[in-house]
C-alpha cells in the first residue's frame, strides 16, 4: 500500500558564499599597482514558494536533499565574484514546516505565492581591496566566504478544506462525496477502499461560493493510537470549517442508536478537542438498505433528542442530498467571528 504524501522529512544546504580574491593591479608603468581583489559572491538561499498546482508532498518522492548555487570567487580589477542562484521549491498550499532537530515549529504556508527562507545563503569574503588602509598599502590575504545554512526540515500537510466528511470504514462516505461533488473517488464495496483523503467541489450556484469537500479516511476505534488508517488523516480536519459526521445506519443497532456517533466523538476528543468545537451535522447514510422493519424514526428522534441536526440520506441513489447541501450553504451564509 502506497502512502499518502502528506510528510516528509528533507535536507536543505544554502549556498556557500565565494572567497575574496588577493589580486593587484597590474598595467603598464605600474609594475607595483595598488590591491584591486573583489568580494566573493554571497551563497544562493532555499526558499519554499506556494504552488497552487500542488495538492500533495508526492513530488519530493524522488528527491530529500536540496542544495542551492555557491557564491563565485571575487576577481581582479575589483570585480565581485556572481552571487549564486537560489534554489526555490514549491509546496503545495496548507504546508507546514519545522525544523526536525529541534522541533521547532517554523511556517504556515497559506497563501497562493508565499515564499519563505528557509536557509539563508552564505555572505561573499571581502577580498584585499577591502583592507587597504595608510597602514597596510599591500595586504596579501583576503577572507574565505561564510558557509551556506544546512538545516533538516520537516514538512507537514493539512489539507484545506470548508467542510470534512468523516466517519467509520464503509460508511459511504466516498459515495456521499461523488454525490454531492464532482469528485472521481474510487468507490468499494469494502472496508478501507479510501486510502487517501479525496477532494471535491461543491457547486458554483446562484450567489454561492463553491465549497471544497474533504472525504478522510474511515476511522475504527484506537485510531488516535495508531489504529486503522484514519488516525494519519485526523488531522486534516483541523482546518475545515464544518464536519459531517457520516453513519451507515443501517448497521446502527436500534439498543444503541448513538454508539457509532460516540465512537467517532472519542477519537476527535482524543485526538484535538478542538475538532469537537467545531460545527458539525450527522448524515445517516444507507437509507435504501434499512430492513422494513428497522425503527427509522425512533433512532432518528434519538439523535435529535441529544441536540444532533440529523439527515437521513442515500449516497447511492441521492435521496435526501437535498436537505443536507441547502444545510451546509447555510452554515457558510453566516461569517466566522475574527478570532
Amino acid at each position: 500500500m502506497k502512502s499518502f504524501p502528506d510528510e516528509v522529512d528533507i535536507t536543505v544546504r544554502a549556498g556557500n558564499g565565494g572567497p575574496g580574491s588577493v589580486s593587484f593591479l597590474r598595467a603598464r608603468f605600474q609594475p607595483r599597482g595598488r590591491p584591486d581583489g573583489g568580494d566573493g559572491g554571497a551563497g544562493g538561499d532555499i526558499i519554499l514558494e506556494v504552488s497552487p498546482n500542488l495538492r500533495t508532498l508526492s513530488h519530493f518522492r524522488g528527491r530529500r536533499v536540496f542544495a542551492a548555487e555557491n557564491g563565485r570567487r571575487g576577481q581582479s580589477q575589483d570585480r565581485h565574484g556572481k552571487n549564486g542562484a537560489s534554489l526555490t521549491i514549491p509546496v503545495p498550499l496548507g504546508t507546514r514546516v519545522f525544523d526536525n532537530d529541534t522541533g521547532r515549529f517554523l511556517k504556515d504556508l497559506m497563501t497562493p505565492g508565499e515564499r519563505f527562507v528557509l536557509a539563508k545563503g552564505g555572505r561573499g569574503g571581502k577580498g584585499n581591496a577591502h583592507f587597504t588602509s595608510s597602514r597596510m598599502r599591500s595586504p596579501r590575504f583576503s577572507q574565505p566566504g561564510e558557509p551556506g545554512r544546512e538545516r533538516l526540515i520537516h514538512l507537514e500537510l493539512q489539507i484545506l478544506a470548508d467542510v470534512g466528511l468523516m466517519g467509520a470504514p464503509n460508511a459511504g462516505k466516498t459515495t456521499l462525496l461523488k454525490a454531492m461533488t464532482a469528485s472521481r473517488a474510487r468507490v468499494g464495496a469494502f472496508p478501507f477502499t479510501t486510502l487517501t483523503p479525496q477532494l471535491g467541489v461543491m457547486g458554483p450556484e446562484a450567489d454561492r461560493e463553491p465549497l471544497i469537500l474533504a472525504e478522510i479516511p474511515g476511522l475504527i476505534v484506537g485510531a488516535h493510537l495508531g489504529k486503522g488508517l484514519g488516525h494519519r488523516f485526523l488531522r486534516h480536519l483541523t482546518r475545515t470549517r464544518l464536519l459531517i459526521q457520516v453513519i451507515d445506519l443501517s448497521q446502527v443497532d436500534p439498543a444503541d442508536p448513538l454508539g457509532p456517533l460516540n465512537m467517532l466523538e472519542e477519537e476527535m476528543r482524543a485526538f484535538d478537542p478542538s475538532l469537537l468545537d467545531k460545527p458539525r451535522l450527522v448524515a445517516l447514510n444507507k437509507i435504501d438498505l434499512l430492513a422494513p422493519d428497522f425503527p427509522r424514526d425512533r433512532v432518528i428522534r434519538a439523535y435529535a433528542e441529544a441536540g444532533w441536526r440529523v439527515f437521513t440520506v442515500s449516497a447511492a441513489i441521492g435521496e435526501g442530498l437535498a436537505p443536507l447541501r441547502e444545510a451546509i450553504w447555510a452554515e457558510f451564509a453566516v461569517k466566522p467571528e475574527p478570532i
